[in-house]
This record gives C-alpha cells, structure tokens and sequence, in this order.
C-alpha cells in the first residue's frame, strides 16, 4: 500500500484538520465530528445534514455551505458516522424551522440516522429524512437492503439546499428532495478495486482486462464481472440498465453526472460523458445541465458511475441557484 498517511488510526483527524485550515467558511467539531458552515444557519431557514463513511469526498463535507448542506457528519473510512454526531449535528445548525437528514440508503446510515432523529426529537428539533436509493445495479447489497444510494445524493443536497436558501419549510424541502431522488438512477463500472488504510489492500481482485460492472461505491459486487470494453460500450450497459428503469421520452430534460470514483483521469470522465451525451441526444433527451468530475469517491478506485435525473422545470431553476462550497460552487 502507497498513500500520503501518517496512520491508518489517525487519517479521519488529520484529514479534518486539514478540512478546518483549507476552508475557512467551514468549521469543524473535532470532539464530535461534525463539519459546519463557519458563519451557522440562518434563523429560520431549515437546516440541511448529510454523512457516511468517509472515503467518498469531496461527499459530504466538501457539500457543506451556501446553497447545500448546513452540516456534514463523517464516519471513519467506509463506516457510518454513530447517532452522537447526527444530534450534536443538528443541535449545532438548527435554525428553528427544522432539521432535514438525507441518507444514502446504507444499512448503519439508516438505523444511526434514524436514532439520531428519535434523540433529536426530544430535544426539541423537528427532523424530516430523505432517504437516497438511486443505484439501479443491484436490488439488495452487502450493506444494503433495497437499492443503494450513491450520486443522485449531489443533486438532492444540491436542490432540496436551494429551496432551504429561499425559505422553503421543511415539508416542502423534503418534498423536492423526495422527488429528485425519485427522478435519479444510477450505474458505476469499475475498473480496479480500492485500497483502505486499515486493509492496506484491495478490496477484491480484478484481473487486469476485466470490469466490475455494476460497482458500489464500497466495492460491493455489481451485476457481474466482464471483460473490458471501449467505452461506448460501457457507456451503452450503463446506460441501458438505468432507462430500462427511469424510461425517458424524447424531449426530456435531463441533469447528467459523470462521476469519477476516484482513480479515473479526467480526461476520461470527459470521453465518457462524450458517449452519454451522444446516446442521450440520440434518443432526443436534453441534457440540460451537467457535472463531470470527482463528487462521489471510492477512495483510489478507477471507475466511473453516470447518474441521471429526470428534471423538471423547478428542478432545474433550483440547480441554477447560487451554491458555495468547497466542492461546487456558482453564481457567488
């Protein structure tokens, strides 16, 4: 194993050390692990919380700040953050008109997350939870049951932010958070496994002209292991498999993300999202809006997931509002 670390133990503190001293409209809780936006919520906005396991970022603490998420609560490397986080989280950042948690559908996310709003509750703060299911590989995985949640959790934090921004209450953010989950399907292929610090090897073995396709962001097992294919081909299973799911007519306006997982150049992220441009164009699908880069990792894994949302107009007029954040930012 080759990673710029000083110990597998210590590599969440240190990292969130760095997180506090690169950016500083955030602040970070280092007794409870909780990233905040340094200047807190606006009294009367509803507040905004999202985490897992780290090894995903810039997911979430890269999403933390006008426009997104009010808090972000990171777990150690591929594990849920404990229910103690989500409550000082919320505790921390609730502006009085409630508390939003949006949860990748992930086993210990879903039960630590739901504590967390049982305790809050009787604190006082009123918490609603959007739960992100959107990866259409596979009905139950190694940490999941149902579908997986992975990068439509971007555009949920991205939107359902927006309109807490413009004073939304907290049912109607929950509300569109709902809905752009609903309208989101995803696909990742893999072309290596990832190393975690505390393994210090890879996750599976991957013969070198094979893929997995259908990858969680975890490296949990896809739909199968095949041999490697151009890209337009890849692009066309990926593909496949989410409109076989989220049927899309000819007219539709679309948000499109192709996501590196964290080992894939950028130069070819952007080859990638060439074929998906094209094969959604030919179909009559408008990509209307679109993000290409790294935003939901897999610490060094080579591979690529494509994620694509269904987007109505409010969709997209909230997508087009201001955000500033570590990891995205536009029209401040």
């Amino acid at each position: 194993m080759k990673k710029f670390i000083n110990a597998p133990e210590t590599v969440l503190a240190e990292a969130l050390s760095g997180i506090a001293a690169a950016n500083p409209g955030l602040k970070v809780d280092a007794g409870n692990k909780v990233i905040a936006r340094a200047a807190g919520t606006k009294p009367g906005k509803v507040a905004l919380i999202s985490g897992g396991g780290s090894g995903h970022e810039p997911l979430h603490g890269g999403f933390v700040g006008h426009g997104m998420l009010d808090a972000a609560c990171p777990g150690e490397v591929f594990t849920s953050p404990v229910p103690g986080q989500m409550l000082a989280a919320a505790q921390a950042v609730d502006g009085g008109a409630g508390v939003l948690f949006i949860v990748k559908n992930y086993t210990g996310d879903v039960l630590n997350f739901q504590m967390a709003a049982e305790l809050a509750a009787e604190e006082g703060i009123t918490v609603e939870t959007v739960l992100v299911d959107d990866d259409v590989a596979v009905q139950n995985s190694t940490w999941t049951a149902g579908r997986r949640g992975t990068g439509a959790t971007v555009f949920v934090e991205k939107i359902a932010g927006a309109l807490a921004e413009q004073g939304g209450s907290l049912t109607e953010v929950a509300d569109i958070g709902k809905r752009v989950n609903a309208a989101s399907r995803s696909f990742a292929v893999a072309l290596t496994a990832c190393t975690t610090p505390a393994s210090g090897k890879p996750g599976f073995d991957l013969p070198e002209d094979e893929m997995e396709v259908g990858v969680g962001i975890h490296g949990e097992p896809g739909r199968s292991r095949e041999k490697l294919r151009p890209a337009k081909e890849i692009v066309a299973t990926a593909l496949d498999a989410i409109l076989a799911d989220q049927p899309l007519d000819d007219g539709d306006e679309t948000i499109v993300m192709v996501n590196g997982l964290g080992g894939t150049p950028l130069i070819e992220l952007y080859l990638v999202f060439n074929e998906i441009a094209a094969a959604l164009a030919a179909k009559g699908v408008v990509v209307a809006r679109n993000l290409v880069g790294n935003y939901v990792t897999s610490l060094d894994m080579a591979g690529v997931s494509l994620t694509v949302c269904k987007a109505d107009a409010d969709m997209l007029s909230l997508w087009d509002e201001p955000v500033n954040t570590p990891a995205l930012r536009w029209g401040i």
